[in-house]
C-alpha cells in the first residue's frame, strides 16, 4: 500500500480532532495488523469503493479519549460509552474519511463512502471488507489512545 494513500487519513484525523475537539494526537509508528481485534473501546468503520480500488478505514478510541472528545465537543462528559458517544465516533469516522477523500481526489483517486458503522466493547473486532494489508497507526494523547486502520485491495 502506498504511503500517499495513508497520509491523507492521518492528516485528516489530526485536523478533525484539533479543530472539533481541541485534542492533539501524537502519531506513533505504523505497522501491519495481523488480527481483527480492535485496539480501543469504541470503533468506527467505513467502507470506500471507487473505480481504482475498494477499501476501508477504521478508528478506535480508548474510552477515556472518546469521553474527553465528547466533553470538548458538547460541553458535557458522559459516564461511559453510550449512544451519543457512538454517534460521535461515527461522525468523526465520516469527517476523517471525507477529508481524506478530498485530499485523495486531488491526486486523481476517487471513491464513494458508505455509511459508517460503530462497534464498542472491550475486545470487539473490526473486519475490513477487502483483501489488502491492514496498516495500523497508533496515536497517543494525554487523554488516551487512538488507532486508525486503513486497508485497500490494490493500489
Amino acid at each position: 500500500m502506498k504511503v500517499e494513500f495513508i497520509n491523507p487519513f492521518l492528516a485528516s484525523l489530526i485536523n478533525v480532532l484539533s479543530t472539533m475537539a481541541q485534542t492533539e494526537l501524537t502519531p506513533g509508528k505504523p505497522k501491519v495488523k495481523k488480527d481483527e481485534v480492535a485496539r480501543g473501546d469504541v470503533s468506527g468503520l467505513i467502507g470506500m469503493v471507487g473505480p481504482q480500488t475498494k477499501g476501508s478505514f477504521s478508528i478506535s478510541f480508548d474510552e477515556s479519549l472518546a469521553l474527553t472528545i465528547m466533553e470538548r465537543m458538547l460541553g458535557e462528559r458522559p459516564d461511559g460509552i453510550n449512544e451519543e458517544v457512538t454517534d460521535m465516533v461515527g461522525e468523526i469516522t465520516n469527517m476523517v474519511t471525507g477529508g481524506a477523500k478530498n485530499l485523495l481526489g486531488e491526486k486523481g483517486y476517487d471513491f464513494e463512502m458508505a455509511t459508517p458503522i460503530v462497534v464498542s466493547g472491550t475486545g470487539h473486532t473490526i473486519t475490513h471488507k477487502c483483501d489488502g494489508a491492514k496498516l495500523m497507526m497508533p496515536f497517543t494523547s494525554e487523554d488516551g489512545n487512538a488507532h486508525i486502520e486503513v486497508s485497500f485491495d490494490t493500489l
